[in-house]
């Protein structure tokens, strides 16, 4: 017993040794928790985070560091970017283009899925290009009759072998890199991570595929079946719209040019219901023609091109009388559909105490004091279009509004009136920017010329990312600022941010010193070499059961000690860490995308561990081969 007190006394006597045992404690129990997935990462980490402040181990500012850091803040932006890239439809577009390129061999699905996925995911978030492609990737095997478990797997290893190829591919890159800058050594460029990337993912694909076709069990193809949710298209054609929509255009000989849609009263005087304009923005970039709902306010210019619905006799009279082009019969064409960038859609159901019921829309002037076109009223099974301005209202009316997104999502808010069917909000942000995806590519092709050549040009990395996400907002590349904010991962960002408090108590305890002494001590009779593999190996073993950026975050500092105790440059050590912790398989919780792919590929913890785990150690084999090449010991 007093032997027992007597540690605890010495302990308590030496603040180096208290902080390194309180470190190591806090460390275990964040990892059990981590672990146990029953607490959101972040908020683990924020505990982890207070837990070191409140033990003094590090102080406030320190702890709060991670949330200034460079590479979160680059982290940050790039989640806006990638956003437009998503949002403006870019990515599924060039993806959908190259797996079109398949065909039916399940081969070919293979190989082309693994390198459209690692293209794709070297320049978004691996989470992100999986959500996008998991469904694309399922309608192909669908198609093709191959089984979706020969590919959901390779999907997601190749996102994680993706993020490899480009500095921000994945968080683990631009931890290490803003580590090095930091501890004032140069930072990785932009695509010095590509070489060794591709040299994996090469590995990747040929490894990958006999392992996916002899150790996986034939799974049931499953339901490929999506949400049942009705997209706007569907609307369109449920209540066959998409056959009733007319295209005109304002001719220089019109009299509607200089007079608003009440002057003129058109749906009166010519039962046409005017739904959109589109005219020229000239000061918009890369954008000919702004949305514009019709309203009767809205006045007519030379140029306008008129989205109208009514019945053909009622659209031609009224195309001749104001002397308007029809530019199409049907808006079957594809340039005369509807588009749902400024402008949306949705149903809207009548409660029995609304104070609508009995009323009509001419009546309570609709379209004027809510701002939207009521386009139909679904009653029962039967669908109303024409003169509804002067039905009477009911309990259970479907009324099919069309408007600008703002205004449809006030009307949701009117719950004592009717019930809004599904989420404008949502479904406006999955409604793709295609017109802004040209401007959204220069923008991310800009960035990305600016990191690369950051030195030449005298512009910090961080800087350019910054700029392209100000930019993609600035241009409505991203649907609004509020959606540019819920495009970024808070968890991850928070998670990463917080973890950073670790990662410096570690550092300021001497802990990653002690632990980096033991690698080296138990190695060195091996070399540089033999060093460097024990680090990679402490760091694929945490990054199996951690995030990979709370793996980098707290390998970064034994491998830059692992560094400077042997007296070599430490970009080797530091390149192995952030490779280590992407290049993990061997189970589903290592990575987001290996989880996202469990379900849809009918996988087993098992599955991972039989073809993961043996791709994992060949990953680390190819990798200690090839870094040493490119950065030598």
């Amino acid at each position: 017993m007093d032997t027992i007190a007597s540690f605890w006394m010495q302990l308590w006597s030496d603040t180096q040794t208290l902080h390194q045992a309180l470190t190591i404690l806090i460390f275990v129990v964040t990892i059990i928790f981590f672990l146990i997935g029953k607490i959101r990462s972040d908020i683990v980490a924020l505990g982890c985070m207070a837990a070191l402040m409140l033990c003094g181990i590090v102080t406030p500012k320190a702890a709060l560091s991670g949330f200034a850091n460079t590479a979160v803040i680059i982290m940050v932006f790039l989640f806006v970017v990638g956003g437009a890239i998503f949002q403006t439809g870019l990515a599924k577009y060039i993806a959908g283009r190259f797996l079109r390129l398949a065909g039916t061999s399940e081969k070919n699905l293979f190989f082309v899925v693994m390198i459209v996925t690692a293209v794709v995911a070297a320049f978004v978030s691996n989470t992100g290009t999986v959500a996008m492609l998991l469904p694309i990737v399922l309608a192909m095997a669908k198609t093709a009759g191959v089984n979706p478990s020969r590919l959901m797997m390779p999907l997601a290893f190749a996102s994680s072998m993706g993020g490899i190829l480009t500095l921000i591919g994945t968080p683990p890159n631009l931890i290490v890199d803003g580590y090095l800058r930091d501890n004032g050594r140069p930072g990785f460029g932009f695509f010095e991570f590509t070489p060794i990337g591709l040299v994996l993912l090469l590995v990747g694909l040929i490894c990958l595929y006999p392992l996916c076709k002899f150790l996986l069990s034939a799974k049931g193809k499953g339901n490929e079946d999506g949400n049942d949710d009705k997209s706007l298209n569907e609307l369109l054609h449920e209540y066959s719209i998409d056959n009733k929509i007319y295209r005109l255009q304002i001719k220089g000989e019109s009299h509607l040019v200089g007079h608003s849609v009440g002057e003129l009263e058109i749906h009166q005087r010519y039962d046409v219901r005017l739904l959109e304009v589109r005219r020229a923005r000239k000061s918009a970039f890369f954008n000919a023609h702004l949305q514009e709902g019709v309203l009767p306010d809205t006045i007519f210019r030379l140029g306008d091109t008129l989205y109208a619905v009514g019945k053909p006799e009622s659209i031609e009279a009224f195309a001749k009388h104001c002397a308007l082009t029809i530019c199409h019969d049907k808006a079957t064409e594809e340039n005369s559909q509807l588009d749902f960038y400024e402008l949306g859609m949705a149903e809207m159901l009548l409660l029995p105490d609304s104070h609508f019921i009995g009323q009509t829309l001419r009546g309570m002037q609709f379209r004027k004091n809510f701002g939207v076109n009521v386009v139909a009223i679904k009653r029962g099974d039967e669908y109303e279009y024409d003169e509804i301005q002067d039905m009477q209202l009911k309990t259970g009316d479907m009324l099919l509004v069309h408007g600008d997104w703002h205004g449809i999502e006030g009307l949701s808010r009117k719950r004592r009136e009717w019930v809004t069917i599904g989420r404008p909000q949502d479904i406006a942000e999955n409604e793709p920017l295609t017109h802004k995806a040209p401007l959204a590519s220069i923008i991310m092709i800009l960035m990305i010329i600016a990191m690369v050549f950051a030195d030449q040009i005298g512009v910090a990395p961080v800087t350019s990312v910054i700029t392209a996400g100000v930019l993609i907002v600035l241009t409505r590349c991203i649907r609004s600022a509020d959606a540019a904010y819920r495009a970024i991962g808070w968890e991850s960002i928070v998670l990463i941010a917080a973890m950073m408090s670790m990662s410096v108590a570690l550092s300021e305890t001497g802990l990653s010193k002690i632990i980096a002494d033991s690698i080296v001590t138990g190695l060195q009779s091996f070399g540089p070499y033999g060093v460097l593999a024990g680090v990679y190996l402490v760091t694929s073993l945490l990054s199996t059961f951690l995030s990979n950026s709370a793996t980098a975050i707290l390998v970064a500092p034994i491998a830059w000690e692992a560094a400077a105790k042997l007296g070599v440059d430490p970009h080797a050590f530091m390149m192995t860490a952030a490779v280590a912790a992407s290049a993990v398989f061997a189970t589903p919780i290592c990575t987001p995308p290996n989880a996202m792919v469990m379900t849809a590929g009918r996988y087993t913890f098992a599955d991972y561990a039989r073809v993961g785990l043996p791709l994992q150690l060949i990953m680390m084999i190819a990798s200690l081969l090839v870094i040493p090449l490119f950065f030598p010991l």
